[in-house]
């Protein structure tokens, strides 16, 4: 019994001695956890500046043709030809009136067809 005791003893000292740190700095914790959060609001407020940009409508004031009068609004064309809706009118197809036309709409519609 004594043999135990001197191994227990000495296995005690050994990991007294030890150079791994066991304990846990709850400080460091802390700290990674706020700059995870950090980072993740950051990267969040990027990403919903960015898309806010991207898709705020432009609006100018364009000279266009009726090209139907459907239940969603009036379908006109611009002068440049491109099909937009442009919302409630009292005006017949054929018909030319000023309305306001979203410039990246017409933007989008021209990377969608490369070939003008």
């Amino acid at each position: 019994m004594k043999n135990v005791y001197l191994l227990y003893n000495q296995f005690k000292i050994r990991l007294s001695v030890s150079p791994v740190n066991n304990t846990s700095d709850k400080k460091s914790d802390k700290n990674s956890t706020f700059i995870i959060a950090g980072v993740i609001s950051i990267g969040a407020v990027l990403i919903f500046a960015y898309l806010m940009f991207y898709t705020a409508p432009v609006e100018e004031k364009e000279l266009v043709k009726i090209i139907a009068v459907t239940d969603d609004g009036c379908v006109a064309e611009t002068m440049d030809g491109y099909a937009v809706n442009i919302g409630d009118c009292d005006a017949k197809p054929g018909q030319f009136v000023d309305a306001l036309v979203d410039q990246k709409t017409k933007e989008r519609a021209a990377l969608m067809n490369p070939t003008d």
